[in-house]
């Protein structure tokens, strides 16, 4: 397997296309214009395609450079959030919390912002991860979405989650009868794929069915797809709690099968005693009620 390409390419891409200028990238990350030229050249040579169309005085993103910039910027977001974790943690009043995007907007965040109006003196650092989380090592405390048979060690339940089958308000009208969940397009998570198998097998409609719709890598966009109308999406219902709160979308069927992914905190090794302590008893505890 070939070696990823230094992070300096990665970075001096990044910024030039961010300003689609060779001469600004160079001022803004402290190179030479021939440096970050060189940088791209070799990044361009590492991955085999061309990322910019260089013109005498301007760039130009070619196809392969817009498809992959956006991948790139949430890697090198992750590094940076990552550094500040470091920092963070070594602060013995700071406590660093690692959490999946889609829980921590939906959930987590309303749960530490009432944190710290009880807890004034404790900063807390939340970090929304997408992926499997690189700074999980460094984080005090850690959320993980797993399934049931992929359980983290030492870890505890924060609840026992239901799937849930959601749609905008407007389509609550068609939907009269499980079977005709197939009238509308499907909206499914990658890796998650299962969902609307358990959602199916609860309803007693074969989902295979209809198989066309809108995949996504992110539980939050497939629930803005079908707020926004694009058909019907299952999952978690800690994820739709807010949705559904809001009235941005509805249940068509009160059907809630068990979930096979649900939520799972863990404690570091070599986290900071009571402070830690204390924020992990208050996610507990507001899980909990949340359970109820």
């Amino acid at each position: 397997m070939k070696p990823p390409p230094p992070l300096t390419y990665i970075r001096s891409f990044e910024c030039a296309a961010r300003h689609l200028s060779f001469t600004t990238a160079a001022k803004e990350l402290g190179y030479t214009q021939a440096a970050i030229s060189a940088h791209i050249r070799s990044l361009e040579q590492h991955i085999g395609r061309q990322l910019f169309i260089r013109y005498p005085r301007s760039l130009k993103l070619t196809e392969m450079g817009e498809a992959f910039l956006p991948t790139l910027r949430q890697a090198l977001d992750q590094i940076d959030q990552a550094t500040e974790a470091v920092v963070a943690s070594a602060r013995k009043r700071t406590v660093v919390v690692s959490c999946p995007t889609s829980l921590a907007e939906n959930w987590l965040a309303g749960c530490m912002a009432a944190f710290r109006r009880e807890h004034p003196a404790i900063e807390v650092v939340l970090h929304g991860t997408i992926w499997d989380d690189l700074t999980e090592p460094l984080a005090d405390l850690v959320v993980s979405t797993r399934r049931f048979d992929d359980r983290p060690p030492d870890s505890v339940v924060l609840w026992d989650d239901r799937l849930v089958l959601l749609c905008a308000p407007t389509f609550a009208g068609i939907l009269q009868a499980p079977p005709d969940i197939l009238k509308l397009d499907r909206i499914s998570v990658h890796g998650r794929q299962e969902y609307w198998q358990c959602m199916g097998e609860a309803l007693g409609i074969d989902i295979s069915e209809r198989d066309k719709g809108f995949a996504t890598n992110s539980s939050n966009i497939a629930l803005e797809l079908a707020a926004n109308g694009a058909g019907c999406v299952a999952t978690q219902l800690s994820l739709a709690r807010r949705y559904l709160e809001r009235g941005l979308l509805v249940e068509p069927f009160p059907v809630r099968p068990p979930s096979p992914w649900t939520y799972y905190l863990s404690e570091s090794r070599l986290s900071k005693g009571n402070v830690v302590k204390t924020v992990k008893e208050w996610i507990l505890a507001r899980a909990q009620a949340e359970n109820e």
